[in-house]
């Protein structure tokens, strides 16, 4: 196994492109790291590199570790291949590629993957942080080639393009398409994107799915999605890993009979169309009433002013549990006004014990919530 370590420079994102397109076509599997990331060799040792590779294998993705440790996705050229031949066919064709989320994380990678496919040199943003500027500065090259240009961004991202109103949003306008994955697009984002002439393609994925492979609530060509008799979300398909790293139980627990059973629950509508209500471990038991987190989250982005929200189930002694929510607003929204809002629509026992506001929620990985951070602060 190549080990990778991406320290925010083109040329390290240019060495992995070069070993993913060596891996996809048979040679030594790789492992993307983040060389700023503390806990990077701790995940490295894990993973033992000098174990012989699973058969197969061209890729190591590590996840986020926000349902737990972080855990090494194995994925083939073809459920790599499967995955990005499908979003082009989805997005209206093969196309030129910016690179604006971090690689080590498969919906990075995957822009590489695509690029490699379609012919194209992907260009890349890199450096520390998202600035609009140099999102737009990024792009030039991408949006001059001939073809349809795309990039793949998370919400926070397009949160600040947005607001921001400058070049960086004039350059998202013309993108063919923007993926936008990691985290759920709320109601409230749609409505800002279109109102501003961005075409984005919410994703539902994750590393064991090679990447986003429900788009906009449409599964992918080759994808098929169920549920369990919980309504847990199950997966099959070509776009599927075969597996993680050095966790056989792990991976029987996981896969089974071509089916990747995720921690999502989830809801098909008549028409086909899938639509991810949440974690399955976000429900909050408070007084004997199951409460979703999701679903008080929703609420609360929904209303004016609130600009993101997170809520989780603290210890109660009273109730067990106590629904508390973390809130990014503009200043025009008030405690009172939100708890009853959720009381109206979600009824008492979602209404949060305890509201506090936020300049920005805690982050990690490719830009999702920090459940445990949040907790961590909202219990002190």
């Amino acid at each position: 196994m190549r080990v990778v370590w991406l320290d925010g420079s083109a040329d390290a994102v240019a060495a992995l492109d070069a070993a993913v397109a060596s891996a996809l076509d048979g040679g030594e599997a790789v492992l993307p790291l983040n060389s700023a990331d503390p806990s990077a060799p701790a995940l490295l040792a894990g993973m033992a590199p000098g174990t012989p590779e699973e058969p197969g294998t061209a890729v190591v993705i590590a996840t986020s570790g926000s349902t737990g440790a972080p855990k090494g996705v194995l994925l083939s050229p073809s459920a790599l291949t499967a995955s990005a031949r499908a979003t082009h066919d989805r997005l209206g064709g093969p196309g030129h590629w910016l690179l604006a989320t971090p690689a080590h994380y498969i919906g990075g990678l995957q822009v590489l993957v695509r690029a490699r496919l379609a012919g194209t040199r992907p260009a890349y943003l890199v450096g520390d942080g998202f600035r609009p500027d140099d999102f737009a500065a990024a792009a030039a090259p991408v949006l001059s080639a001939s073809g349809p240009a795309y990039t793949a961004l998370v919400p926070t991202q397009l949160v600040r393009l947005l607001d921001d109103g400058g070049a960086g949003l004039d350059a998202a306008r013309a993108f063919d398409a923007i993926v936008l994955g990691a985290a759920a697009t709320s109601p409230k984002l749609r409505t800002r994107a279109a109102e501003a002439g961005v075409r984005i393609m919410p994703a539902y994925g994750m590393s064991e799915t090679a990447s986003g492979c429900v788009y906009d609530g449409v599964p992918l060509d080759g994808v098929r999605v169920e549920l369990d008799a919980d309504d847990r979300v199950r997966i099959a398909g070509d776009v599927l890993a075969h597996g993680y790293r050095l966790a056989p139980e792990l991976t029987a627990e996981s896969f089974a009979d071509g089916w990747f059973r995720t921690s999502d629950r989830g809801r098909i509508h008549a028409d086909g169309r899938v639509e991810v209500l949440g974690r399955a471990d976000d429900v909050i038991n408070t007084g004997g009433v199951k409460v979703s987190a999701a679903a008080v989250e929703r609420v609360l982005g929904g209303q004016p002013g609130v600009r993101d929200a997170c809520v989780v189930g603290l210890p109660d002694p009273e109730w067990g549990e106590a629904v508390v929510a973390l809130v990014v607003t503009d200043g025009a929204a008030d405690s009172s006004g939100l708890r009853a809002a959720v009381r109206a629509e979600l009824g008492p026992a979602a209404t949060p014990k305890r509201l506090e506001f936020t300049a920005e929620l805690p982050l990690r990985g490719p830009g999702k919530i920090d459940r445990s951070a949040v907790k961590a602060r909202l219990a002190i």
